[in-house]
């Protein structure tokens, strides 16, 4: 079973400290995003940016917070040499997600059918993240840098789904995203509760949703942000805290909130007009796997009042991993790889975009997906399983 990381491998709780029940508080200048906890995510010292992204209002928002930041004017966002293209960037994997910033102008505004986590995938306003999720499916095009993208087009792409929702008339059947609302998944490629941190992207995709009845925002979030507590969704925005147990946080969530937090946090979250659900993701198997996800199913069941228990749905992701992230893990932190990395008992498979990953052979999956939800049967009965993937 994983522990704590040692000398060979990073530590998520080197990075922050972070007592596992205590919840950040907003400072009482500036919000949280002021604070020296969001410093610690990002100490953002070197942009890249588009010219155009560099002359809309977003981009000069984010600038003005960034004073005596050094920045340069780059043809694309998507390929920087000096980060994506280098492989020598592989051992400052989690120093560039915390000091460099990229900022881009979204060209593809297009809304994609889904049916699991949404009905619909809206397009990101970013890519990239400054956590450093060792499984993280994102910078497997990238290359050997990840951080985040911001698009600074905002007003484009909420009128994008502005258009796209009302063009779909109210929903005319419940299914497992939602009873009643088309759900948008806008964070697919990032966390908006760490974009949120640099820019009010994420507020303005929230407000967005308000004025759309037919229609609810969702995304997953490993970081709490007490920031967006202050956002009045209204209930028209799904926050999915995603939980593993607390030995694989350690091992493979590098730089999120512990998730004793985000459970935590829950309750705040609904209180403040959100919808709370959870993300099972991913499920790692190794020795102990079944006793560790009982433990936290338990806890759930502990600490969470009967109002987020009453509304709460979860998702169950299994790992899929990729070859090229694999090698890219090896060089900045292989003791992720021993857990992440188990021919014997996956599979290859194309994914929908193209991308050759490996999954749980089929019935390894199979016979995992049975025994974890008879632990959530055992333990936290009163947790509906939206689907399992």
């Amino acid at each position: 079973m994983p522990g704590g990381p040692g000398p060979e491998g990073p530590e998520q709780q080197a990075l922050f400290g972070w007592e596992d029940t205590e919840l950040p508080a907003p400072p009482a200048r500036g919000g949280f995003r002021d604070s020296p906890r969001a410093r610690r995510m990002l100490d953002v010292r070197e942009v890249y940016a588009e010219p155009a992204a560099l002359d809309s209002p977003r981009g000069r928002q984010i600038l003005a917070r960034l004073p005596g930041v050094p920045v340069t004017e780059v043809a694309g966002h998507w390929r920087i040499p000096s980060l994506h293209g280098n492989d020598g960037n592989i051992a400052r994997w989690t120093r560039i997600k915390t000091e460099t910033l990229v900022l881009g102008v979204r060209q593809s505004l297009t809304t994609r059918p889904n049916g699991r986590s949404a009905d619909w995938i809206a397009p990101g306003a970013s890519n990239g993240c400054a956590m450093a999720c060792a499984y993280c499916y994102v910078p497997r095009r990238k290359g050997y840098a990840n951080p985040i993208t911001l698009f600074t087009n905002i007003e484009a792409i909420i009128a994008h789904v502005r258009r796209h929702v009302r063009a779909q008339g109210p929903k005319p059947e419940a299914n497992q995203c939602d009873p009643h609302a088309w759900v948008y998944d806008i964070g697919e490629n990032g966390d908006c509760s760490v974009d949120a941190l640099i820019c009010d992207n994420t507020a303005d995709l929230v407000a967005a949703f308000r004025s759309l009845p037919t229609a609810k925002a969702s995304f997953a979030s490993k970081f709490v942000n007490p920031d967006l507590l202050a956002l009045d969704p209204q209930g028209r925005t799904r926050v999915r805290f995603s939980v593993m147990p607390a030995d694989d946080s350690r091992l493979l969530d590098l730089r999120t909130s512990p998730v004793a937090e985000r459970i935590a946090a829950a309750a705040d979250f609904l209180d403040a007009g959100y919808e709370v659900h959870f993300n099972l993701s991913p499920v790692v198997l190794r020795p102990g796997w079944e006793r560790d996800w009982a433990d936290l199913l338990v806890h759930l069941d502990d600490v969470l009042p009967a109002r987020v228990k009453e509304q709460a749905a979860a998702e169950i992701i299994m790992l899929t991993h990729n070859q090229q992230l694999h090698e890219v893990n090896l060089g900045w932190h292989p003791r992720a790889e021993e857990v992440l990395w188990q021919p014997a008992a996956q599979e290859t498979k194309r994914s929908e975009n193209g991308a050759l990953n490996v999954r749980y052979a089929r019935e390894v999956k199979r016979e995992a997906l049975a025994r974890l939800r008879e632990l959530i049967a055992a333990h936290a009965p009163w947790l509906r399983i939206r689907y399992s993937f």
